[in-house]
């Protein structure tokens, strides 16, 4: 702190000469500490002290925009909220929880990806505040992710394996996220760079990654004859369609299917607890072979989910599904909870409400399709298919196989031109879509067809 025989000192400052250890700009004032400037002022009654560099220049220009702005009641250009890592953490998931409102299942992503943030700094290096966090921190992270074992499906019991790549690049990419939030926010040094930015994280190399295997057009008839009749009409509309699991179990009766057009609606449930993964609705139009076995499927049925539960009856729908819609009885519990906890129902507790009336419609897990799928796999010979995401992996290639228009594509599997990233039109969609070899060499023979090189190598 500079003496009080400098603070009056520096009240002629401004005309004292350019190399003089200190001057004074209106409400701030600067002071020489060896060959460095310092600047010293107060906003919001609190003192700063903020190092600015050997050259007078720079630092009287530099307080003469401080001083600006303290005029203005702006925030100071050098002032910042420091705040530790795990503060910091914390007002991120609660912007997204209050302000953004992303989904619960995004902001659980988001805390399990940070925790490995929280550990880093509390078990491996100390670094209290997040301004205190530099680029060379961050690449140590990334070799503690690299060295560090995980439980895969976050089960105490199950056996843990090291993280694979793109987990790795996920974490990275929503810690920089993160740290874009603190800049925002002045919590980082003014003119701090995001420690994760400089990694240039789309570069990392992703090779330990698991391959997406697709089933042949042999394997994939085999699959169908393995089902039995629960089974089928579901991975049949997966095949078909590209739909994701989670919209499939929540199709209703009976708008979101129409017979007389054969389309299939995919339509967000804001009032029923429930949105598309990616916010977007999409209609689908269906093929008249998926047409007849929904119809099969459905009989005589016109509410509840399309997709119920095994030995789930028509029978056993609540009294409350023929008298009014779910829309309304979800509102009616919400009131009743409300009115009896005393305490204003939050985004968790409506969640679970809305679970609960979707098991009494008779709504069918996800988790059961992923473990119906991996019998089936295994009764196929193809035990490493894990996953029914591999089914709308299938549905973008056969897409990609029939030279289906990008826009198209990105249309029926719910993505958008704007997710486009580097001049690819077929953004997300590209993620999912597998050329085959088949699909090369037609592609290749189309190309050469009349190449006056191929044929004069034919004529030889």
């Amino acid at each position: 702190m500079p003496s009080l025989k400098l603070a009056s000192a520096t009240k002629t400052a401004s005309k004292s000469p350019k190399n003089s250890s200190q001057f004074r700009i209106g409400k701030v004032q600067g002071y020489l500490r060896g060959s460095v400037w310092y600047l010293y002022y107060h906003e919001q009654g609190q003192r700063r002290r903020p190092r600015v560099g050997p050259d007078l220049e720079v630092a009287r220009q530099m307080a003469a925009q401080i001083n600006s702005q303290l005029e203005t009641g702006a925030p100071a250009a050098l002032s910042f909220e420091a705040i530790s890592i795990v503060d910091l953490r914390n007002r991120w998931l609660a912007h997204h929880e209050h302000v953004l409102r992303s989904s619960i299942a995004s902001i659980k992503r988001y805390r399990a990806a940070t925790e490995h943030l929280i550990r880093y700094i509390q078990n491996v290096k100390p670094v209290k505040l997040a301004s205190h966090f530099r680029t060379s921190h961050a690449k140590d992270f990334v070799g503690y992710l690299r060295n560090i074992r995980v439980s895969p499906n976050g089960h105490p019991k199950s056996a843990k394996r090291p993280l694979l790549d793109k987990g790795i690049q996920y974490i990275l990419e929503t810690c920089r996220t993160l740290f874009a939030y603190a800049m925002k926010r002045r919590h980082l040094s003014p003119y701090a760079e995001n420690p994760f930015s400089a990694m240039e994280l789309g570069r990392l190399p992703i090779e330990h990654v698991k391959p997406i295997v697709l089933l042949t057009e042999e394997q994939k008839v085999e699959f169908l004859k393995a089902c039995d009749g629960w089974q089928f009409p579901v991975y049949v509309t997966l095949m078909l369609t590209g739909l994701r699991p989670g919209e499939l179990v929540h199709l209703l009766l009976p708008e979101d299917l129409d017979f007389e057009q054969r389309l299939l609606f995919v339509r967000n449930r804001i009032n029923l607890g429930w949105q598309v993964k990616t916010r977007n609705e999409r209609t689908i139009p269906l093929l008249p072979c998926l047409v007849d076995i929904l119809r099969r499927l459905i009989g005589e049925r016109n509410r509840g989910p399309v997709f119920v539960r095994r030995l789930f009856q028509i029978d056993n729908l609540p009294s409350w599904a023929s008298t009014r819609p779910a829309e309304l009885e979800l509102s009616r519990r919400i009131l009743k909870f409300e009115s009896e906890s005393g305490d204003h129902v939050t985004r968790t507790k409506r969640a679970q409400l809305s679970r609960g009336l979707w098991n009494e419609m008779g709504i069918v897990e996800t988790d059961r399709i992923r473990i119906e799928y991996m019998r089936l796999t295994k009764m196929i010979g193809q035990p490493e298919l894990t996953a029914p995401k591999t089914l709308r992996h299938l549905f973008a290639t056969a897409l990609q196989d029939a030279n289906v228009d990008p826009l198209i594509r990105n249309e029926l599997m719910g993505h958008t031109a704007a997710s486009a990233i580097g001049g690819n039109s077929l953004g997300m969609t590209a993620n999912y879509t597998h050329t085959r070899i088949e699909t090369k060499r037609r592609q290749l023979e189309q190309a050469f067809e009349r190449s006056s090189v191929v044929h004069y190598v034919h004529s030889r």
